[in-house]
């Protein structure tokens, strides 16, 4: 799964790269500030991204219950525009994680996220987008998705909501918002 997953990836990457216009590398802003509520279990979370090339983008995030847990995530990510309202993203993460089921231990547990995804406007301030994934975790593997909707009021602000599938904290919803950096 994992390799059917990175070669896909990096498949459809390589094609939306090879037809992107030169002078457009991206539809979205991928230099944002995050902050976020997710709902059952009540979880609070931050979130960072930063370009570091034209199709390349470092970031993290955090995400705890302030119950001695946490689900950290740092990395690279890549983004492609497939169209004129859709980009192609994917990124590869180094996550470490504790919390009271499954990664219990002083210092969390380390391992490994892959993902791919879509960002894509439906409208001059409506975003939609997904992303499918795998998690390796210690000795946990699963998969991981996210589907979200975001309303952007300016260029420097949005609000969004979000569902994550089958991650650290289970199933999800989580409230948004994103400051442009």
């Amino acid at each position: 799964m994992r390799k059917t997953l990175l070669a896909t990836g990096l498949i459809l990457a390589s094609i939306s790269a090879a037809h992107a216009n030169s002078q457009t590398m991206s539809n979205f802003s991928y230099d944002y500030a995050e902050a976020r509520i997710g709902v059952s279990p009540l979880t609070y979370g931050a979130g960072f991204s930063k370009s570091v090339h034209p199709n390349a983008h470092f970031l993290g995030h955090a995400d705890t219950e302030f119950n001695s847990d946490w689900d950290l995530g740092l990395g690279m990510g890549f983004h492609a525009p497939v169209n004129n309202w859709a980009d192609i993203t994917g990124e590869l993460k180094l996550r470490n994680t504790k919390n009271k089921t499954e990664f219990d231990s002083t210092g969390g547990k380390m391992g490994m996220e892959v993902n791919i995804g879509v960002r894509q406007w439906l409208g001059p301030q409506l975003e939609v987008g997904g992303q499918i994934g795998h998690l390796n975790i210690d000795s946990h593997e699963k998969t991981i998705g996210t589907i979200y909707g975001r309303f952007h009021s300016t260029e420097l602000f949005s609000i969004g909501v979000q569902g994550r599938l089958n991650d650290v904290y289970d199933d999800q919803i989580m409230l948004t918002t994103r400051f442009k950096l």
